[in-house]
Formats: C-alpha cells, sequence, structure tokens
C-alpha cells in the first residue's frame, strides 16, 4: 500500500466538519457574493459567440467586461486578505513551497492571469466582434471563473478547516485584527 504524501491528505477535505473562528468565517462568507458575481458572468460568458448569425458581438463584451470588473473590485481585497494574512501564518507551520498554500498560491495567480488576460483583449477590440473572435476572448473569463469555482470549494472544504486545527489564539486574533484593517 503506497503512502499518500502529507501534503497532500491535508488537501483531501477530511476537515470540512470544522467550527470556523470568526476571522475564517469571514472569508468563507465573503465566497458567497463573489461566486454569485462570477456565476453571473460566466453565464454570459457562455452565451458569448453562440448564435453564428450575429455578426457583433461587441455589446454583449462590453457587458461582460463590466461585470468582470465589478468582479475583481470584490475579489482583490478578499485575496489580498488570504494572501496578506491567513497565508503567512499557516505558512509557518506547513510552508509555502509546496502543499496547499502552494496551491492556493498558484490557483489566485492563475485566476488573476485569466482576468488580466480578458481584460487586455477587450482593451484591443475592435468592431464589429466575430463569433469566434467573441468566444476566444469570454473564454478568460470562463477560465477564470472554473480556476475560481473549485479554488472556493477547496478552501472552503479544506483549507479554512486546516487552519482552525491549525493556528493559534494568539494568530487567530492576529488574523482578525488583520482582516478588519
Amino acid at each position: 500500500m503506497s503512502q499518500v504524501p502529507h501534503h497532500c491528505s491535508m488537501m483531501s477535505g477530511s476537515h470540512a466538519h470544522v467550527t470556523l473562528c470568526e476571522p475564517l468565517a469571514q472569508l468563507k462568507r465573503e465566497h458567497g457574493p463573489l461566486r454569485e458575481q462570477m456565476d453571473a458572468f460566466a453565464q454570459l460568458a457562455a452565451q458569448i459567440g453562440m448564435d453564428q448569425a450575429k455578426t457583433d458581438w461587441s455589446r454583449q463584451l462590453a457587458e461582460l467586461k463590466e461585470k468582470v470588473d465589478a468582479f475583481v473590485r470584490e475579489l482583490d481585497p478578499h485575496s489580498e486578505r488570504e494572501e496578506g494574512a491567513l497565508f503567512p501564518l499557516m505558512a509557518n507551520y506547513i510552508g509555502r513551497q509546496v502543499g496547499p498554500i502552494a496551491v492556493m498560491e498558484y490557483e489566485h495567480e492563475l485566476a488573476k492571469r485569466n482576468l488580466k488576460t480578458f481584460k487586455e483583449a477587450m482593451e484591443h477590440v475592435k468592431e464589429p466582434v466575430d463569433a469566434e473572435r467573441a468566444k476566444e476572448i469570454a473564454s478568460y473569463a470562463l477560465q477564470a471563473h472554473a480556476v475560481l469555482t473549485d479554488h472556493f470549494t477547496k478552501e472552503e472544504n479544506v483549507l479554512f478547516p486546516m487552519a482552525e486545527n491549525m493556528l493559534s489564539a494568539e494568530e487567530k486574533d492576529k488574523l482578525s485584527r488583520a482582516l478588519r484593517s
């Protein structure tokens, strides 16, 4: 029987029943509105380019850009709180080069890269935008949605419960103060 590396077993979701302290519960609660915004832009993005008879998708892309921009304005402070407060506290115990923190930071970066690529593509849009180009541009928003949907689930079911069990009362107080500032 092969052994699962310790850092892999920590990502298995075995901690999901843990009651979270207030700062961790806050981070988890922030996922709800973010998920709603993300699902709304993904629904629109999935429809873009579907009607091949339509010759200009620039209006729908502009609407998608508004939704993505609004989402990013909410996502950035949330991810900064995780990266600047939670991840360093956890890294004291499990490091950040490999394992859960490395995965979370990689997924943050991957999602941000897709959102940035979407934004940059929108800056270079020349009207009219045909279905093929519109689908290509919208695909970056869909990729970010896919990464973040999975990412939020990992945080809620594995990372936050792991932090609850790992961090001391003093560290939880420090996290609470950091989230308020």
